[in-house]
Order: structure tokens, then sequence, then C-alpha cells
């Protein structure tokens, strides 16, 4: 029974995908034409082809720059805000200082404040600090992770004994030292779901981006396909661009999930055969 209710689960996330998939080979007129969930007469190699040389090359290859950015903003976000929350969340949990359940209990207040609360605050910010229409402005807010500090303080906790810590301020090692050379090893399944996690969201990061970003050379590629699903209110042949990017915008997430899964399930195996 629990089979069958996982099977449908994945047949019901997939279902959107699948749509995608096929929809990326048709063009605009056989998208309304022939059926929703089967390739055109084209086939799928021939219509995905054609649909992606027009994609790539449309505005003088715009599309290409957008994935750029999006690489830009999620890759170097994600791995700075992946550090700050790893040296922030062992802080909390290792070291005991007076106000530490303070400022724990305000890094959980700020997981339950949404973005969009704080995009108006950032953007008054921002301007002040003439950084807006910068890569700065998308990099700096995504820095913040109060969900990415909660996870590695509860892991460091939990996988951290106190007495490797004591073991190895008795030998001489400096704080730094223990963290980078022992506690980031045992924290590396928290630290990877903390970077996918945050990776996945800033690649997906819509508002923010609007908020900050009027030049098309600096926008990611959702702020771009937002765009060209604007124009093709005017212009239909803009719609199959707007599917066709779709599917590709979702491939780099795939890459990066499947190139670090092995890492974190092979942390995870590290961590339950200690027990």
């Amino acid at each position: 029974m629990a089979l069958l209710f996982l099977l449908a689960l994945t047949v019901y996330f997939l279902f959107p995908l699948s749509w995608l998939v096929v929809s990326s080979t048709k063009t605009t007129a056989e998208l309304g034409s022939t059926n929703g969930f089967w390739f055109a007469d084209a086939g799928f190699v021939g219509g995905f082809v054609d649909n992606l040389r027009t994609l790539f090359a449309e505005d003088g290859g715009r599309f290409t720059r957008w994935l750029f950015n999006s690489a830009v903003y999620a890759g170097l976000g994600a791995l700075g805000s992946t550090v700050i929350a790893a040296f922030a969340g062992y802080a909390l949990a290792v070291f005991r200082f007076r106000g530490r359940d303070a400022v724990f209990a305000g890094i959980l207040g700020g997981v339950l404040i949404p973005g969009t609360v704080l995009a108006l605050p950032l953007f008054l910010l921002m301007s002040n600090l003439n950084l807006t229409d910068t890569y700065l402005a998308v990099l700096l807010p995504v820095l913040a992770n109060p969900f990415g500090v909660y996870l590695c303080r509860v892991y460091s906790a939990a996988a951290v004994p106190d007495e490797v810590v004591e073991a190895a301020r008795i030998d001489g090692a400096g704080e730094l030292r223990i963290f980078l050379t022992i506690a980031s090893r045992m924290l590396s399944p928290a630290l990877v779901t903390v970077y996918l996690f945050a990776f996945v969201s800033i690649w997906n990061n819509f508002f923010l981006p609007l908020v900050m970003l009027t030049d098309r050379d600096l926008w990611p590629v959702t702020l771009g396909l937002y765009g060209w699903q604007q124009q093709a209110m005017a212009t239909p042949e803009f719609t199959m661009l707007v599917i066709a990017g779709s599917l590709v915008s979702t491939l780099p997430l795939l890459v990066v999930f499947f190139a670090m899964q092995r890492y974190w399930r092979a942390g995870l195996t590290v961590g339950a055969l200690k027990g």
C-alpha cells in the first residue's frame, strides 16, 4: 500500500514535467492543435532542437546571459550562505555565551518571515548604498539564510560530540582549526543539504531580482522568462520560447542535485554507522 502511494505521488509530481518536455518539442500552432501529452509530427529530437536554436538565438542570445546570471546568483549565493550558516550554527551549538538562546530565537523568527516582506526594506537599503542594478543587489540579501543556520545548529548539536571538541582543544588545536578539520567533516550532510536548499531557492528566486534589477543583462532566467511571457500576450511565438526556456532552466537544478547526492547519501551513511 505504501509503495502504491509513493508511486502515485511520483506520477503526480512528474506530471507537469512530462507536459513541459512534450510541449517543448512543438510549435505554437501545434501546442493548441495536438495532444498535450504526445509529441508532434516532428518528434522529440527534431522539434526540441528547433526550439532550442530559436531560444538561444532570440534577442542576440540573451537567454544564455540569463542562465549565466542565475548560475552566478545561485552558485555564489548558495556557497556564501552555506559557509555563513555553518559557522553560525556550529558556534551556537558548541559555544556557551550570554544571550545564545535569544540569538537562536531571533534566527527562528527569521525563518518565519516571508521573503516578500523584506523586499522593500532591502531595496531601500541597496538603493542607499548605490547597489541596485548590480550583482551584489541580489547576492548580498541571499547570504542571510536563517533556515540554514537553524539546520546547522541542530545538526552540530547532534553530530559533533563535546568530547571530540574538548580532546582537540587539549591537543592544542584552535577553534578555527577544530571547525575546519574536524567539525566540518561531521557536518557534511547538513552542509550539502543547506547548499541544495539555498541553490534551488536562489535559482527560483523571482521577486527579489524583480525589485532590484532593471537592467535586462543582469536578469536571472526566472525574470527573463517572465518578461518573455508578458511579450507572449502580444506575440504568441514567445510562448514556445517560455516553454523551452522553462525546461532548459530546470536542467541545472537536476545536475546540481544528482552531482551532490552521493556526498549527501555518503555522509548520512557514515552518521548512521557511528551510532
